[in-house]
């Protein structure tokens, strides 16, 4: 097509230049306007760079490139997905990862709802539209694989003030929800509504919900939000019983079937009531349950009778193993609820993808741990992971680590690491995209897969254009 690139056009990150992007923009806006000629050439243009990008991404480092998309209600306005997915083309990536649940509220049409949480787009007349179908639709018109990236176990706002649903939440030994924990300053966001993941209702919407989006046929599919609230300051660490989420009816009741006999059943009550085992508590088993020798709970073993050693020598022993299984089933309650809400996506023969922070799964001190609890190590390497490498550091070296440690527990074929910046800048100390992408490049040259986050950060005028307008 005279006048259009090439393939060898293409920049080393297999972006169009400035020029072919403004040429391509005035095709699709004379399309539009119903220009038959126009339209043609636009339609050429379309399978044409497509082409190029596939073409370049076979040579250039990496081969898959994505960026995380949040949609509103104004991309239903005539041609505003097509230019966002041309914007996205025009850039190299090969993949978006759509947001589809988040902040409370689901990409499904209104009437087609049925789930627990409502619609993002609510303005009257556009009942039926649907806009993650048309994303999708116009995504794969140019080759784009589209994803659909959903919050996990952060429900969002709307959920946690439904009365029906307030046996459901996450709650901490104070009996506070995530949401009031945050409002007396312990997280920074009380609209993060976290869920029990032991509830079967949680299990049950979360479900239903996504059904719905399978039925619009993603090529994937992403969780985020695996984990419990970020704490801020001493909050960030949870080093006693009563920090952790564990406190919903479900997650107790999960906790004390881990017991193996009656003795270890009451002190698990008992540790979890106080926070901590008295020697009063294991003479009081000794008599009320005689005929059992030791205190018994999952992965405890069975050891020679101890009723003859003083509690006082016992008790620091047992409330360590306590505190211990008390932070394996928090662990454990993240860990089952991805393996249930994969499955169905699984099923249907649609990849997974996990996405989690690197550092939100180590110990803190001699007994604390990260609050989060994402123990990502034990997420299944069925699915891909996706290491958000966010770290703020100067340079790019604190990234290229957070990737590295991923690498030591999965191959580099099923890591893609997803990374924060802009094109061409550093912002807020962090390095532009070109250097973080050198400097893993050279580090993790075995990786084939990087994401970028997120898409409004290398567009914000067309975002906030997007964001804020009205529909007719």
């Amino acid at each position: 097509m005279p006048g259009f690139a090439q393939a060898g056009d293409l920049n080393q990150y297999c972006q169009l230049s400035q020029a072919e992007v403004d040429a391509k923009e005035a095709v699709r806006q004379q399309a539009a306007n119903g220009d038959a000629v126009a339209i043609a050439q636009y339609r050429d243009l379309l399978k044409r760079h497509s082409d190029m990008l596939q073409t370049c991404r076979q040579r250039q480092w990496p081969r898959q490139q994505a960026t995380w998309i949040r949609l509103y209600p104004c991309d239903l306005r005539p041609g505003v997905l097509d230019a966002l997915m041309d914007r996205v083309i025009n850039l190299g990536y090969t993949e978006i990862y759509v947001e589809v649940f988040y902040n409370g509220q689901v990409l499904l049409p209104k009437r087609d709802n049925r789930t627990a949480w409502p619609s993002v787009v609510q303005q009257r007349g556009y009942e039926n539209r649907d806009l993650l179908a048309d994303a999708i639709a116009a995504g794969r018109k140019r080759g784009l694989k589209v994803h659909a990236w959903m919050f996990t176990m952060n429900f969002g706002y709307s959920y946690g003030q439904r009365r029906d649903r307030q046996q459901v939440l996450a709650r901490n030994g104070n009996g506070e929800t995530t949401s009031a924990f945050a409002s007396r300053g312990g997280s920074n966001n009380p609209e993060e509504i976290f869920i029990d993941p032991y509830n079967y209702q949680a299990q049950n919407d979360y479900l239903r919900m996504l059904q719905e989006i399978l039925q619009r046929r993603p090529d994937g599919v992403l969780f985020d939000y695996i984990r419990y609230p970020r704490g801020l300051g001493s909050y960030s660490v949870a080093g006693q019983v009563s920090d952790l989420w564990i406190y919903g009816t479900a997650a107790q009741n999960s906790l004390l079937q881990r017991a193996v006999n009656n003795k270890g059943r009451e002190l698990i009550r008992q540790f979890l009531t106080r926070g901590y085992l008295t020697e009063g508590d294991l003479e009081r088993v000794d008599r009320q349950f005689p005929n059992e020798a030791e205190p018994l709970w999952q992965s405890r073993r069975q050891a020679n009778s101890t009723s003859d050693v003083p509690a006082s020598v016992r008790r620091p022993a047992l409330q360590l193993e306590l505190w211990r299984l008390s932070v394996a089933h928090a662990v454990q309650g993240v860990i089952d609820f991805l393996t249930t809400v994969s499955q169905p996506v699984r099923q249907q023969n649609i990849p997974t993808g996990v996405v989690f922070f690197p550092t939100a799964n180590q110990p803190v001190g001699t007994q604390g741990y990260d609050s989060r609890l994402q123990h990502w190590n034990r997420f299944p390497t069925s699915m891909s992971w996706h290491p958000m490498a966010y770290s703020i550091c100067g340079n790019t070296r604190c990234i290229v680590q957070e990737v590295q440690m991923v690498l030591r527990q999965n191959s580099a074929n099923n890591v893609r690491p997803a990374l924060a910046g802009v094109w061409g800048k550093s912002i807020n100390n962090r390095p532009s995209l070109e250097a973080q992408m050198s400097a893993l490049q050279q580090a993790t040259p075995n990786i084939n897969s990087v994401s970028h986050f997120a898409y409004s950060w290398q567009d914000p005028e067309f975002d906030r254009v997007r964001k804020f307008c009205e529909l007719p």
